[in-house]
């Protein structure tokens, strides 16, 4: 099932995301409507807070960048085979040089901005079986990683960026929360009474 994407302003985006058990209610049912909503926004990546819910999950599909020609036929076949859950996260070890990288969110339609984030990371997660695993992820697989894992941390990729560019964005994001943007799939608007979807 698609779920609505929340939009930007709403608190669950601040909030901490909680641990959960294999008990959670519904859980299977939760990731397969999570994987759907992404995959219909055109999004690599989608948090759990995103869709409402303050839990310690994310899922993450980097497959979208292994159509870039530039990348090297390992890189390649990475980026197309990357794509897990990530349920309780914790990030031991974030190393590597920082690198920009022109970043957006589903939850923030429309603005893109550069976000300096280290290459690799040392993740431990629990997939959707439950079992759990430590990875270490590189490049373009360890941003989206972190991208998402600042979500259940509740952290936005407009936190990350120049103080003088967020007092840019600054109304761009009032409209966003006031459900003043236009997308191709369905969000649901804090400051709006009725959603229009």
């Amino acid at each position: 099932m698609i779920l609505p994407i929340i939009a930007y302003g709403d608190p669950v985006l601040r909030k901490m995301g909680v641990d959960i058990d294999k008990d959670y209610p519904n859980l299977g049912e939760l990731i397969e409507s999570m994987k759907e909503t992404m995959i219909n926004a055109r999004g690599v990546g989608l948090a759990a807070p995103q869709v409402g819910k303050a839990i310690r999950l994310f899922i993450v599909d980097t497959s979208p960048f292994a159509e870039d020609e530039d990348l090297s036929d390992t890189e390649r076949e990475y980026l197309g085979s990357f794509k897990k859950v990530f349920i309780n996260a914790k990030m031991l070890k974030e190393e590597g040089d920082e690198w920009a990288f022109n970043e957006g969110c589903l939850s923030i339609p429309n603005i893109t901005e550069d976000v300096f984030r280290q290459e690799k990371i040392t993740i431990e997660y629990f997939d959707e079986n439950f079992e759990k695993h430590v990875e270490v992820v590189e490049g373009m697989a360890a941003r989206v990683t972190q991208h998402e894992y600042d979500h259940i941390e509740g952290v936005l990729f407009i936190d990350k960026i120049a103080s003088l560019t967020k007092r840019l964005i600054k109304k761009k994001l009032e409209n966003i929360s006031k459900g003043l943007v236009s997308t191709d799939y369905k969000m649901k608007f804090p400051l709006l009474k009725k959603n229009k979807g």
